[in-house]
């Protein structure tokens, strides 16, 4: 039987090697391929009793359920005085225990389910998020209201907190890249709350009342948008969010103050930090440009050709060319609800300092000269079309993109445009974007190193304003 077997495996070997050699090779130059096809992934959307609005995006691979809550809320909004309120209170949300669940009876109890609740708030979004196995939906989901909506606040998990915020400042200036981005961005957003930075007088001021008060001002079911995907019933699971979350609400209408957007004003700036260090870490840039801007699209062409990418001018020329430095690169931030920022960065040997900087300024400069090459300007539009297909790797991204694109205001169709408006970036639009978002001469240019060990004066660059890291440290 045995040679029976490997008798007829010789003679399909034989017989399939006779057809494959009659079958005509190959040519890779002479291949083509159909047009590459990608529908964007869709979510729906459904508005609970209590008017808040869900995405849902149904998934059986896993018998998990993902859900996140996301909140018009930030750090913008904190106090005067009070920097560093918004991350204590979005932290101890879930750390501090909620619904009259201690933290340690909390902890334990998503633990025994596999489950996690998450909390946090950043510069202008809220978030509260869960993840659990479908069997547990219930309770788990208990503990995410209670956490959204009645933490207590553990004054015995504030301490702790505030011990950890104190600590974290002590050893704010331990790491150059941390000094650099910390004060870039207070000098670029100078005198605005997105330029605001927590200091030891306001962590220690930060009382429990505080966070009761910050918390009860944002967290309201009218000022929320859930994002739901994963293994779960679509009714039985639109039923159990309108019983948890009640009817609509009798609350009055939310006041929030507005916050203006940053003062365009492009004043050059040089500030210097010394470390003793031989590395220096190098920071430059200004405000840039909001979502609602008509050139974003052009602006993330240019990003892409002059700092974004692996082949991009500030990296050939600088690192592959001249072997300056390892790390460098440039990005524009576009700002979402606020004015965003252009920053430039590396990091290079002290002795080449001077030299560094100025030759990413000039860098820079030349984008706003003369147009991208037709090779440069067709790689940057292939990537980013090409790409985009990458940002629906799952379907909790999918249906938390959905929910975002709605916190922030984006028009409908966004995405479904999104890859012609890139496609028809010219070179001419490319220029203008950078005549109009590019300007060298007025940067905020930050330095942190030992300036005895220089190529040049930093002064050449400009009147220099020199930090004192110890400013603001207790005794």
């Amino acid at each position: 039987m045995r040679r029976l077997i490997i008798s007829l495996l010789l003679v399909i070997v034989s017989i399939t090697a006779t057809f494959a050699g009659e079958l005509p090779k190959a040519d890779p130059r002479n291949m083509s391929f159909p047009e590459l096809r990608f529908e964007i992934p869709q979510a729906e959307r459904v508005v609970l009793e209590c008017g808040m609005p869900v995405y849902l995006l149904r998934d059986t691979e896993l018998p998990i359920i993902n859900m996140t809550a996301m909140v018009r809320t930030g750090s913008v909004y904190e106090p005067s005085g009070k920097s560093g309120l918004a991350g204590m209170t979005g932290t101890l949300m879930r750390s501090g225990g909620a619904g009259g669940l201690t933290p340690e009876k909390m902890d334990d109890e998503l633990e025994f389910m596999a489950s996690a609740v998450e909390s946090g708030i950043g510069i202008d979004m809220g978030t509260v998020s869960m993840t659990t196995l479908t069997k547990n939906l219930d309770r788990t989901l208990s503990i995410f209201r209670d956490v959204m909506l009645s933490p207590d606040f553990s004054e015995k998990r504030i301490e702790i907190a505030r011990n950890q915020a104190i600590e974290g400042l002590r050893r704010q200036n331990d790491n150059p890249k941390e000094i650099a981005g910390r004060e870039i961005d207070r000098a670029i957003y100078a005198g605005h709350p997105l330029g605001s930075v927590p200091t030891f007088e306001s962590i220690t001021s930060i009382t429990r009342q505080d966070m009761l008060d910050f918390h009860g001002r944002f967290y309201r079911l009218d000022n929320m948008i859930l994002a739901v995907s994963g293994d779960f019933d679509r009714t039985a699971l639109l039923k159990e969010l309108n019983a948890i979350f009640g009817p609509c609400s009798k609350k009055s209408a939310q006041s929030v103050p507005m916050i203006p957007q940053p003062r365009q004003l492009f004043q050059p700036e040089v500030i210097y930090a010394k470390k003793d260090v031989n590395q220096t870490v190098i920071r430059m840039g200004h405000l840039g440009l909001t979502k609602d801007s008509p050139d974003i699209y052009a602006v993330r062409i240019l990003d892409y050709i002059l700092g974004g990418s692996f082949t991009s001018r500030l990296t050939t020329e600088i690192r592959t060319n001249r072997g300056l430095a390892y790390n460098v690169g440039s990005h524009f931030d576009i700002g979402r609800r606020f004015t965003g920022s252009f920053i430039a960065e590396t990091e290079t040997k002290a002795e080449s300092t001077i030299k560094t900087i100025g030759l990413i300024k000039e860098i820079i400069a030349g984008m706003t000269r003369e147009p991208v090459s037709d090779q440069e300007l067709k790689t940057a539009r292939e990537y980013m079309i090409n790409s985009f297909m990458f940002g629906f790797t799952s379907p909790a991204i999918i249906v938390s993109q959905r929910a975002r694109l709605e916190y922030y205001g984006y028009d409908d169709n966004f995405l479904d445009k999104y890859r012609d408006n890139i496609a028809r970036v010219s070179k001419e639009d490319v220029l203008n974007a950078a005549r109009k978002y590019l300007k060298p001469e007025a940067f905020k240019l930050v330095v942190v190193g030992d300036a005895s060990k220089f190529d040049g004066p930093l002064s050449s660059m400009g009147d220099v304003r020199t930090l004192d890291l110890k400013l603001n440290y207790p005794e």
